[in-house]
């Protein structure tokens, strides 16, 4: 079970714009991630290998400190809010809520929901 400093934490790696160095920090090898209802990509180097790629795609993330955060037991719940700055210039929002089972002071499983419907849209900066 992690601790809540443990928690907040990672959480502060994460909005310091370190996200993958959050996952090697913070996941199990054998961890796994998902998106919504799509199969999840498993393992701590895979993992690392697409958030390195996905922060590649853009110019900047803004991570916002999340407001909630439930933490029970093994279970955390954060609300996210990220802001993806392409090349070109153009700030898309995405809010969504990860769901993290711990195993000790790492995560074994994480999935995030969000509204596909809304996610992705342009923000004024």
């Amino acid at each position: 079970m992690p601790t809540r400093d443990r928690v907040h934490a990672f959480i502060d790696l994460v909005v310091g714009g370190a996200h993958d160095q959050a996952i090697a920090d913070y996941y199990h090898a054998d961890a796994t991630m998902q998106e919504n209802l799509k199969p999840p990509r498993v393992g701590r180097d895979a993992l690392i290998a697409h958030e390195r790629a996905a922060m590649a795609r853009v110019k900047h993330i803004h991570t916002h400190t999340p407001v909630h955060v439930a933490i029970d037991g093994d279970t955390v719940a954060i609300n996210w809010t990220f802001d993806f700055t392409s090349h070109d210039g153009i700030t898309r929002r995405l809010i969504e809520l990860a769901l993290q089972s711990w195993d000790g002071d790492r995560i074994r499983t994480e999935q995030f929901f969000y509204d596909t419907a809304t996610a992705w849209q342009v923000v004024e900066t």
